[in-house]
């Protein structure tokens, strides 16, 4: 893995292990859908069937997203990455629910993104490669990226990086976060049914216990 790629995993893991907890990254909109998301199994088939999209995302859509995601949190040998996570078809199902008044958003920042990299580099940006998409993603951040109106290129970075952090660290039910590849990349243990004292005194990695998430719990009601 490259030292831009490590410094890149490094920061948003850090913001990850920083916030309170990592499922405190879906928004407060998105948490009040739990029980649409855990009943839609239909939709969430279908995405899957599709390679992690179907809700929303066209097929060129998602792979430009996927690859966007991944220059953000790059999987490396043992480190599960955007990919790995499933961070695609939790944005494709936040953008057909909880996210809907974004869609418009997405539509319209992933075509100015692709106008922006033929007219800098001749080819759209999923087909870029991984130190060209580098340059795209830090020319949005810093705004200099043009062909962009609304939304602002660094509005757009914004937004995407935000939403694969969600799809990275949040509960599995929302779509993303397979196999809990965030949650084990951060050590979170999951939420559990209590922790004893001695657990909450202990200095060292919790893991005397088997990660439940909402996902884990939807299955057995």
């Amino acid at each position: 893995m490259r030292k831009h790629d490590e410094s890149r995993r490094a920061f948003l893991v850090g913001a990850a292990v920083g916030a309170v907890a990592p499922t405190a990254l879906v928004s407060d909109a998105h948490a009040q859908t739990h029980d649409q998301h855990a009943a839609d199994a239909a939709t969430t088939a279908q995405a899957h069937a599709h390679g992690g999209h179907g809700a929303f995302f066209n097929d060129d859509d998602a792979a430009t997203v996927t690859a966007f995601a991944e220059r953000l949190m790059p999987g490396a040998p043992g480190k599960p990455g955007a990919r790995d996570a499933g961070v695609l078809n939790y944005i494709d199902l936040a953008l057909s629910g909880a996210y809907a008044d974004q869609q418009d958003f997405y539509r319209r920042g992933l075509a100015a993104l692709d106008a922006y990299c033929r007219k800098a580099h001749g080819k759209p940006f999923a087909q870029l490669a991984a130190a060209q998409q580098d340059e795209v993603i830090t020319a949005l951040e810093q705004g200099k990226a043009s062909n962009f109106s609304w939304p602002s290129g660094q509005a757009f970075f914004n937004t995407v990086r935000t939403h694969t952090m969600e799809g990275m660290f949040a509960d599995p039910i929302y779509g993303g976060n397979k196999d809990f590849a965030g949650w084990r990349l951060i050590g979170f243990p999951g939420a559990q049914p209590a922790f004893s004292p001695a657990d909450l005194a202990s200095k060292e990695a919790y893991s005397s216990a088997a990660i439940i998430g909402l996902q884990a719990s939807a299955k057995k009601g």
